[in-house]
């Protein structure tokens, strides 16, 4: 299946699930019909050519295949699937206009499969499924699964839906701000995952990232004054704009004072500050217009040593102070480090140690072994850096990450 069709596919799948959800509400069922209606056309195009009217087609394959699911239940959805059968009166696939209007449910989705019963790994999994339109098996080896497991995962996700009695439906208003927010929450996991893989034997897996930019795009769009998502994307932008530059000829990964800037994307440069430049003076910042802003003071350093690092340590403190995660406070570690000397930037991350026990939280204590080894090698202290660099090589599961942690501790003897 060529790239095109791909794209078409994963772009069709919420507008489909929509239609057929809208139709028979039954998410459940609904979501295993759109696969097999996108597996039909990934077989069906390629060979015979895109449809004139490619949402139609994969509505009424959809619609077919859920009837057929809904048979199996026909004791207590009998309305549902005497429905779904006055539909294919309607004629073949590629043939007559779409019974269903012509409107984007992707929103709706989103909201949908963020549903506050489902767990945050539920809610990731789910719409990457529903709304992303990854196959299980992609979704699986993204997260280092088997396929059975993540399906069983997103099986399980569905089911609590259905039990949760969850509609396709707007929030209320009382609770539309907390669904937006689990939403960002989700696309920003799904982002850094695929920015660097917990796993594997590649820095970074290019389908995540592209598919939290493409979900964030379109939660934009939707909510273009949500100053927040316009962040979250600006964000994205910024940061994925270096990935170019993160990895060598080798697949090695390269650290950002070494990155050759000129391979930075410039045009999602511009784009994200822009897009942060336009939402800074709206109320308080928050967390992801924060790290935007951040990501922007890196991006207008065309050199290293132009870098504002007094500012970017300002601007983790303020970040510390609304999202005070073990992640954020590292980062501030290696901003004050930078700005005001290595002495106190180990200063502080002792005293976060003392106060947070980093260094025994198995979630970040290899990174926190990382930016101490960092911080110890800037004192000077080879032999103590080797060690810690080789220590945290060995609390890493991406390999490519692991290769570099040893270069170094092996470059320092």
């Amino acid at each position: 299946m060529n790239a095109d069709i791909e794209r078409l596919l994963r772009a069709e799948a919420p507008q489909v699930l929509g239609a057929l959800v809208r139709r028979f509400g039954r998410f459940e069922v609904a979501e295993d019909a759109v696969q097999e209606a996108l597996l039909a056309a990934s077989r069906a195009w390629p060979a015979e050519g895109v449809p004139g009217n490619p949402r139609s087609w994969l509505i009424r394959v959809g619609y077919r295949r859920m009837v057929d699911l809904l048979r199996a239940d026909q004791a207590r959805r009998r309305r549902e699937q005497e429905a779904g059968v006055a539909e294919l009166a309607m004629g073949e696939p590629d043939r007559r206009p779409s019974p269903t209007r012509e409107t984007d449910d992707s929103l709706a989705l989103l909201l949908l499969c963020c549903h506050p019963e489902l767990s945050v790994t539920s809610q990731v999994a789910l719409t990457l499924r529903a709304v992303g339109g990854l196959t299980t098996a992609e979704i699986a080896h993204a997260y280092g699964t088997s396929e059975n497991t993540m399906g069983t995962r997103i099986s399980r996700a569905k089911q609590q839906l259905a039990r949760a009695g969850a509609r396709f439906t707007p929030p209320a208003d009382t609770d539309r701000d907390s669904r937006v927010a689990a939403v960002t929450q989700v696309l920003y996991l799904i982002f850094n995952e695929g920015y660097t893989a917990s796993t594997g034997d590649r820095l970074a897996r290019v389908d995540l990232t592209g598919e939290a930019i493409r979900l964030t795009r379109m939660l934009h769009r939707f909510l273009p004054a949500d100053a927040e998502v316009t962040g979250l994307l600006a964000l994205m932008l910024l940061t994925e704009a270096r990935r170019p530059a993160r990895t060598g000829d080798h697949d090695e990964l390269v650290p950002l004072d070494g990155q050759d800037r000129t391979r930075w994307n410039a045009e999602l440069i511009r784009e994200g500050t822009e897009l942060i430049d336009g939402v800074w003076s709206r109320r308080e910042a928050g967390p992801y217009r924060l790290q935007a802003a951040i990501a922007a003071v890196h991006a207008a350093a065309t050199v290293p040593e132009r870098t504002d690092w007094p500012q970017i340590a300002a601007l983790y403190l303020w970040l510390e102070r609304l999202s005070p995660t073990p992640p954020v406070r590292l980062s501030r570690v290696v901003a004050v480090a930078k700005a005001y000397g290595p002495a106190r930037g180990l200063a502080l991350l002792d005293d976060l140690n003392r106060r947070f026990r980093l260094d025994r939280d198995p979630l970040i204590r290899q990174r926190e072994r990382a930016v101490r080894a960092h911080l110890v090698q800037m004192t000077g202290d080879a032999a103590g850096a080797a060690r810690l660099y080789r220590e945290a090589a060995s609390l890493t599961g991406n390999q490519v990450e692991r290769r570099y942690l040893l270069d170094r501790a092996d470059r320092l003897g």
